[in-house]
């Protein structure tokens, strides 16, 4: 097979095309805002030009003057929204800074919405609304000295359950090896080619909402509560999404906006977000610090581990990283203890991105335990093996853990053993070279979902289900197992996702929605199996025996239609229920009876030009363990894409801030660094089979965020293994290699 399509080995499904792909690159794939509507007006957002202070004046006059403006809408025009409630997690609104001032809380703060009969007279309007106002001092970022720390302890009962185990200063204090050291993250936006859009549109009282977003379900209901409406007057649709990474999980403040211009101008409105706004309408990457203390005995088997993170928020929103939590378990630490600080500045809440927790923590994990290595003087694969366990220091047992068949899989493909340990002891003329490795991690979620199953006699299936699928390939996996639990042609499979007007699916977040939305695809269809079973059989072998046309025709029916619910082990019996109301609940992971993880292994060359500082990173080796593997192309995409993203994220990305005016400076495609395909050369994906059979019904392990996690730390350490130079703190810039 080609290297995009890898062989199945054990517990994997075939690498057959993306359902979704024909439509995508044909351009038959609709996204929301390509929903054609009659006579819409266009909506364009005024956002704020503080960070902090107030609207002392806003002058419309020059604005409602051009050609072509319908309506401008203000805080006077908004007071009817009703508010809802921040959520740090789940499905509630993005952020409590829902008004439209006249406080100001961070720069980009929308403050009015033009509504003209077309998009350049409405942007025309915006840019000639003039706005007094009365500015503030903000506080930017970490170290600002009106910024306000706080302990998510005392806003979330999570966080008074963080990893401790035993004594950790007191195993610290007798250690025989220690280190102690610092590493930051920056913040990083997420910058999918779909912009945020919106397009409502009212019959009567009836609200259709057109919106790209990773749960509507949880759209629904919470602009069902910000409208002061009922849920079941709205209809949220958004079949195909192009790109997300965490950004469209939540209700952002302007979806209200648009309903509420559409009502008022008895006529749908679309609104498109420029680029630059969607730096601050919707969430991004908190930039995070953390101080990790290690001891360890000679043999390298570690005594003690300490973790204190540090998290930046917006000033209302308690939004915490909470990575603690996986850090705290990936290795059989003799004694842990944990801490985790919010800081509270002037800039839009942050939320999820792809892998939320991880990235940030286990890049710090795995950087320090580079650094152990080099202090043991101990290979870091070694390391890795010596503390490998199938138990956490809190006792805590794993599902399944193949993290060593991981790296020494990929440590073989990569010719691991022809490294040399000294920094900067390989070279090729002018060019230094550094090999890296670290450990992936991702929590396997799991939560509720409802799907409905169609079967004719025909043998065509249509699978329905409020899921989405954000290019991970859901559309095809659940195709793919509707077909082998029915026995009928790929091509006689039908998908619907991403419409309130089907049965819920659980947020297309946490990577668990393969899990969640199969395991109840697996249920329907074995009801829909016992219904054929039941007919009379004129051959031997029962329905499998004869045609499905004649065991329609025995049945006396014209097709079979099973609604299946889907609630995982100790979850609630309220669950679907809950869904259904936009409230999902996502268990495993660390919270379990037992620690269910995906895992894996990169390893990473880099080249750093001895004079210039130059980096490149001519190949990456990635083998991964996931449970069942559905589809081993899709897999692999996601894969390849995550470790790409990881380059991405240690040598390019990072959301720069003018720290005098809390302001974002780097705000689109041109200035926000990203890697091209010239940054990209050898990607390798290394599929390692797995079974795990308590993770969930069908033995998935969510993977979709797994590759992006132990990148950067693979790709420092390597660069440190060239030069010499422990960069903490990322990106890494040549600049920071000069010295």
């Amino acid at each position: 097979m080609a290297r995009a399509a890898p062989k199945p080995q054990a517990n994997m499904g075939p690498p057959v095309p993306r359902y979704d792909g024909r439509a995508k690159v044909t351009g038959d794939a609709r996204y929301p805002s390509d929903v054609p509507v009659a006579s819409p007006a266009f909506a364009f957002l005024v956002t704020s030009a503080i960070a902090k202070g107030r609207i002392v004046r806003m002058d419309l006059a020059a604005a409602q003057a051009v050609p072509g403006v319908l309506d401008i809408l203000t805080a006077e025009d908004t007071r009817e929204l009703k508010h809802v409630k921040f959520a740090a997690g789940g499905a509630g609104a993005s952020t409590s800074i829902q008004g439209l001032g006249p406080d100001i809380d961070h720069d980009g703060q929308i403050v009015a919405v033009v509504l003209a009969d077309s998009f350049e007279a409405a942007r025309e309007a915006a840019h000639k609304v003039d706005i007094t106002y009365a500015a503030e001092e903000p506080a930017a970022t970490f170290d600002a000295t009106n910024a306000r720390e706080e302990s998510p302890e005392e806003v979330g009962e999570r966080a008074k359950k963080l990893p401790k185990a035993g004594d950790a200063a007191a195993a610290l204090a007798s250690a025989e090896v220690t280190i102690d050291a610092q590493y930051a993250t920056p913040a990083q936006h997420h910058n999918a080619i779909e912009l945020f859009t919106t397009t409502a549109l009212w019959s009567g009282d009836e609200l259709t909402i057109y919106e790209p977003s990773q749960f509507v379900f949880g759209l629904k209901n919470n602009l069902a509560e910000r409208l002061g409406i009922d849920a079941e007057q709205i209809r949220v649709v958004s079949p195909y999404v192009g790109g997300a990474f965490g950004s469209k999980a939540q209700m952002t403040p302007r979806t209200a906006l648009i309903a509420l211009a559409a009502r008022r101008l008895g006529r749908p409105v679309k609104l498109v977000s420029t680029r630059d706004q969607a730096f601050t309408i919707s969430t991004y990457r908190a930039e995070t610090r953390h101080r990790i203390r290690m001891g360890a005995r000679r043999d390298g088997r570690i005594t003690a581990f300490i973790h204190e993170g540090w998290e930046l928020t917006s000033r209302p929103d308690p939004y915490s990283v909470a990575g603690v939590e996986d850090s705290a378990r990936m290795y059989g630490f003799g004694a842990v203890e944990t801490r985790v600080t919010l800081v509270h500045a002037d800039r839009n809440t942050p939320g999820f991105m792809r892998s939320p927790p991880v990235v940030p923590y286990i890049y710090a994990l795995e950087s320090a335990m580079d650094e152990l290595a080099l202090e043991l003087g101990m290979d870091p694969v070694e390391l890795r093996r010596a503390n490998n366990s199938m138990r956490d220091a809190t006792g805590k047992e794993w599902s399944s853990r193949s993290l060593m068949e991981c790296y020494d899989e990929a440590a073989a493909a990569f010719g691991w053993k022809e490294r040399t340990a000294r920094p900067g002891s390989m070279r090729d003329g002018d060019w230094l070279i550094g090999w890296g490795c670290a450990t992936a991690a991702y929590p396997t979620h799991l939560g509720p979902s409802a799907v409905r199953v169609r079967l004719t006699p025909a043998g065509e299936v249509r699978v329905q289900v409020a899921a989405h699928d954000i290019g991970t390939g859901l559309y095809t996996v659940l195709a793919q197992l509707a077909a082998d639990e029915l026995g009928v042609p790929l091509d006689m499979v039908r998908v619907e996702l991403g419409d309130t007007a089907l049965p819920p699916g659980i947020v297309a977040g946490g990577s668990v929605s393969t899990a969640a939305t199969g395991s109840a695809l697996v249920k329907a269809c074995a009801a829909i199996r016992e219904r054929l079973t039941a007919a009379p059989a004129q051959t031997t072998g029962g329905p499998s025996g004869n045609k499905l046309e004649d065991v329609f025709e025995r049945l006396g029916i014209g097709a079979i239609e099973e609604y299946a619910e889907f609630i995982p082990e100790g979850g609630k019996p309220d669950a679907i229920a809950s869904l259904y109301k936009g409230k999902p609940a996502l268990g495993g992971g660390s919270h379990g009876e037992k620690l269910m993880y995906a895992l894996g292994a990169e390893f990473v060359e880099v080249r750093v030009h001895a004079l210039t500082r130059e980096i490149r990173v001519p190949r990456i080796v990635g083998a991964f363990a996931a449970g069942r593997i559905m589809n081993t192309r899709t897999a692999r995409s996601q894969l390849m894409g995550g470790m790409i993203w990881g380059i991405s994220s240690a040598l390019h990305e990072a959301t720069e801030i003018d720290r005098r005016h809390a302001r974002y400076i780097n705000d689109n495609l041109a200035d926000y660094l990203m890697p091209v395909n010239a940054d990209i050369r050898d990607v390798e994906v290394i599929l390692v089979p797995e079974e795990d059979s308590e993770v969930n019904p069908i033995g998935a392990k969510g993977l979709g965020e797994l590759g992006n996690v132990g990148t950067a730390a693979a790709i420092t350490n390597a660069v440190h293994h060239a030069t010499g130079v422990r960069i903490r703190e990322l990106p890494v810039r040549l600049e920071k290699l000069l010295g």
